[in-house]
């Protein structure tokens, strides 16, 4: 798991996520990018629920209307890209995979440049962490396309 995480652009937050899934120890690197887009899924899932919550809450149509965006490109982030992604390492086809990751990074940067200019994001935070967890699990499915490492378990 270390060896991996260290092939990464964000260390700590690899580390973290994997160290704190119970499943990643007895893991492989296929494993270890399942837990990752999982964790992306989880965050992007809560992310979208905070959007829905701040559209209900805001008196600014200007604003709500900026969120309203944001959660048409989280929507189907969340019901079906990253969960295909999840399905393809599974079925180890990492290359539709990486596709699929690169696709989420495309949309939570289309919601961030929603605000761009005038208006402070109010999830500029959360999709900042959704972007280092999406790096990060590119990452991994990079390492598992380049064939360095293999379905064999990596000790910890």
């Amino acid at each position: 798991m270390d060896q991996i995480c260290r092939k990464t652009p964000f260390y700590d937050l690899c580390s973290s996520v994997l160290r704190s899934n119970p499943l990643a120890p007895e893991s492989d690197a296929k494993g270890l990018a399942l837990i990752m887009v999982n964790a992306t899924l989880a965050n992007a899932t809560d992310t979208l629920s905070y959007i829905e919550e701040l559209i209900k809450k805001t008196p600014d149509l200007d604003l709500e209307h900026k969120l309203a965006l944001c959660a048409e490109y989280y929507i189907p982030v969340v019901q079906y890209v990253l969960p295909q992604a999840a399905d393809a390492i599974n079925q180890g086809q990492f290359e539709f995979a990486s596709y699929n990751i690169f696709y989420v990074k495309n949309e939570v940067n289309a919601c961030d440049k929603k605000f761009s200019g005038s208006t402070q994001s109010p999830v500029g935070d959360r999709n900042d962490i959704v972007q280092k967890l999406l790096d990060v699990a590119a990452a991994i499915v990079k390492l598992l396309l380049n064939g360095l490492f293999e379905y064999k378990k990596i000790c910890i």
